[in-house]
């Protein structure tokens, strides 16, 4: 099967888009999903996600993709969502996140608080007033979290 990523990444790219993340695999009714998750500075709207969501669709047609059909889902990352890469992690600087962590760094596996840099080596986030640097090896996961009642507040001004 051809790589989706490879297909997808010139058109998200093309149009001024980030590419977040590509996964494939089941979905509704036993049919397989292609999920293509993308963001940009300022956010998505419906109408930008359905436009690119044509150009992806018309991309992998006339690429052949897919062994039969499937369902294409293109999608912005949200307000909260994980942090796989370098740039995901850059991009998040200055948001609230959750980090959860294999071993104990400074006697904590989960870590939340402000995230304040982030490089190859690792990222350092701020617990409750202190800066807890926390190596690369040692993440599991790590996740933005939204401040539900600021985010609230904002969508009633």
């Amino acid at each position: 099967m051809v790589d989706a990523e490879a297909l997808v990444r010139p058109v998200v790219e093309g149009a001024g888009f980030e590419l977040f993340d590509v996964t494939f695999g089941g979905g509704v009714g036993g049919r397989p999903t292609l999920r293509v998750t993308v963001d940009r500075e300022g956010g998505l709207d419906l109408d930008t996600i359905s436009a690119l969501s044509d150009k992806i669709a018309r991309r992998l047609d006339l690429e052949g993709f897919g062994d039969g059909r499937y369902e294409l889902e293109v999608s912005s990352p949200g307000i909260e969502h994980a942090l796989k890469t370098l740039a995901q992690y850059t991009r998040a600087i200055g948001s609230r996140v959750k980090v959860k962590t294999d071993e104990a760094v400074d006697g904590a596996r989960v870590h939340e608080g402000l995230l304040r840099s982030a490089d190859a080596d690792g990222i350092e986030v701020d617990v409750d007033g202190v800066r807890r640097p926390i190596p690369a090896a040692a993440i599991r996961s790590a996740r933005t979290v939204a401040d539900w009642s600021a985010e609230l507040k904002k969508d009633a001004v």
